[in-house]
């Protein structure tokens, strides 16, 4: 029995024993990331759209080294009230504008279903930062409605349209019209005051918005899915509008449509979608927010300066 087992069981013993170490050997040692075809696309990205298809090319920068220096003013801001002369209703806002004497162009800013909280407000100081009196309009604390409303009041819209008239009567602007500036619902409310209250070319001159709600959001959920608000057909004023690549799929798709049809209309549209970033990168906190969230941030602030600048020239 002895030599039964040394016959039959000591190789079998020697052959386990070996096998282990043979398994590791043949095992190829775990590819580092940029040896993987996702890898190498992380570590040099590509982008082969035609030069003219990059939005953000110049070749005054690529070639000549010349950067676009963003004009920067301390910021000065008091509390301010106008009335809604539909039903009287007292609206509170806020006007920005830089610090001491001169005259700037006009632009209102109005928020979305966040409210104008201090987080918010930041948006519209950033704006009067680049050298423009800025009225912020508070039209939840007019109407006494909670922050971040389902449903859509429509009188609020008649709130902001007669903030146009508050901050055309100023006596520190430059131009004789003003500009729409928003983000989320806020891009609803400017879109009907340009349109519905017949404000656009006699009063307003352009309209800027980032990831817009382009819907009424009383509608029911097939158009907010598969449609866009009607009012975008009579926009005439230059727009421009930011999204981020990884907007929500039923908001990109509504804006994308939206511009789509705009453009082939002849409108004058521009809708700028920033690589790697989602929705509220220009107010994410900074607990969570990234640097491409900061880049596209800056980036869309010096665009929509330009754009508004010239239009209200």
């Amino acid at each position: 029995m002895k030599r039964y087992f040394q016959f039959v069981f000591a190789p079998l013993a020697f052959f386990l024993w070996l096998a282990p170490a043979t398994a590791q050997e043949s095992i190829s040692p775990a590819p580092q990331a940029s040896d993987t075809v996702t890898g190498r696309t992380l570590d040099a990205p590509s982008n082969t759209r035609p030069i003219s298809e990059k939005f953000w090319w110049s070749d005054e920068w690529f070639i000549n080294g010349v950067m676009n220096v963003p004009d920067n003013f301390e910021v000065e801001e008091r509390d301010v009230s106008y009335i809604n002369p539909l039903d009287d209703t007292e609206v509170p806002a806020i006007v920005y504008r830089p610090k001491g004497d001169g005259k700037y162009p006009g632009v209102l800013f109005q928020h979305g279903r966040r409210g104008l909280d201090p987080f918010i407000q930041n948006l519209a100081r950033r704006l009067a930062a680049r050298g423009f009196v800025v009225l912020a309009p508070d039209v939840y604390s007019a109407r006494f409605i909670d922050i971040l409303p389902i449903e859509h009041d429509p009188i609020t819209e008649s709130d902001v349209n007669a903030g146009v008239d508050y901050l055309l009567s100023l006596p520190d602007l430059s131009s004789s019209k003003i500009c729409l500036y928003s983000h989320t619902r806020g891009g609803l409310y400017t879109l009907r005051v340009a349109v519905a209250f017949e404000r656009q070319k006699k009063d307003v001159a352009c309209y800027v918005s980032y990831y817009p709600h382009w819907q009424d959001p009383n509608a029911p959920e097939p158009a907010q899915v598969y449609r866009y608000h009607r009012d975008l057909n009579e926009l005439e004023i230059p727009a421009l509008v930011f999204i981020g690549e990884y907007e929500q799929y039923q908001r990109r798709r509504s804006i994308e449509t939206a511009v789509s049809f705009m453009k082939r209309s002849g409108k004058q549209v521009r809708l700028i979608i920033y690589p790697g970033v989602g929705r509220g990168f220009d107010f994410r906190p900074p607990n969570v927010r990234t640097f491409a969230d900061d880049l596209a941030a800056k980036d869309a602030l010096v665009r929509a300066t330009a754009f508004m600048k010239a239009a209200l020239k």
